[in-house]
């Protein structure tokens, strides 16, 4: 189906054409290469998190809770864009189906905001822990944990669920060519007929609000948290608090900075080229540096991967023994 197709209705779409990152065979296999690379070292940085947070019983606590969570919305967020523009650059293609569309949105936009407020729920853990020690055990028990982070992936489930169905009920009619390379409502948007957008704009508005909502509250924890550590006497003391928040506080910058950019900048410096850029920078280098970033500075963390690879590695060689035996 031609990208330049003018259709009536988005019922008569059967695919979509997503944006390559180069036409010619050697670049497309170049980005083949350096996403499988993201892709798996992003894959290993997780997967380690969980298994390490999962297995030791010493980072049972909320903050590695949460962490663990963090990372299988990380895990989901990169899976979702990643492999599907692989497979295109490998076959020389660039057509995603109707369904398979659609399922990039809602699940990108479940993990997204999911992750968001998850985020916040880190600085609300962050701010207790310093600020309100006394009542850490109170405020932040297991199941109190659990609730947390059972409302952060209903909100961003509820939300994809919403703007999903929403976005694929406009028709569409400026042809199937989406300038990305993955399905972003924003790009799905700029197909369809005058006007008919306009309700997911008011929605994608709303959601806008309630994000500067969660940022305004992060920043103000933060600034509670600075001021709670700069009271403390000794400098251990706050090395130790430093080192608690300085992690959680990169991602969000992270996170919060590249997205931002990417969706309210100037429509003058908008161009193909730029949105590409800025959507790696978002949706896949975030999922695939945090792991690096909460594991650099975070001993307990270190000696529980340590013990991760090192058992790893000690089953494996058994194997491999056995089985040369």
């Amino acid at each position: 189906m031609p990208g330049d197709s003018k259709m009536s209705n988005s019922s008569s779409l059967n695919e979509f054409l997503l944006l390559g990152f180069a036409d010619t065979r050697e670049l497309q296999l170049l980005h083949f290469s350096l996403f499988l690379g993201i892709y798996l070292a992003a894959l290993l940085g997780n997967g380690l998190i969980i298994t390490a947070v999962a297995c030791d019983h010493r980072l049972h606590t909320p903050m590695y809770f949460f962490l663990l969570n963090l990372s299988l919305l990380d895990l989901g967020t990169i899976s979702t864009t990643i492999p599907k523009s692989m497979a295109n650059s490998l076959w020389d293609t660039t057509a995603i189906s109707y369904l398979g569309c659609a399922a990039q949105v809602f699940l990108f936009v479940f993990l997204f905001g999911g992750e968001y407020s998850l985020l916040t729920v880190m600085a609300y853990d962050r701010y207790i822990a310093i600020c309100r020690p006394l009542h850490y055990g109170t405020l932040m028990g297991s199941r109190a944990c659990v609730q947390m982070a059972a409302a952060a992936w209903a909100s961003g489930f509820l939300n994809a669920l919403l703007h999903t169905a929403n976005t694929f009920s406009i028709p569409l009619c400026q042809g199937n060519t989406v300038d990305q390379f993955f399905c972003e409502i924003p790009q799905i948007l700029k197909l369809s007929c005058s006007d008919a957008y306009l309700t997911e704009v008011g929605l994608i508005v709303v959601s806008a609000c309630l994000g500067f909502v969660c940022f305004v509250f992060i920043v103000l924890s933060y600034m509670q948290i600075f001021t709670a550590v700069l009271r403390i006497p000794s400098e251990q003391g706050r090395h130790k608090a430093f080192s608690m928040c300085l992690p959680h506080l990169a991602v969000v910058s992270l996170f919060i900075s590249t997205s931002f950019f990417a969706y309210l900048k100037p429509p003058s410096l908008s161009s193909p080229a730029l949105d590409l850029v800025l959507a790696v920078l978002y949706s896949v280098v975030p999922p695939a540096v945090n792991p690096l970033i909460y594991s650099m500075r975070n001993k307990e963390l270190k000696d529980a991967l340590r013990k991760v690879i090192s058992w790893t590695f000690f089953n494996h060689g058994k194997i491999a023994i056995s089985l040369h035996k």
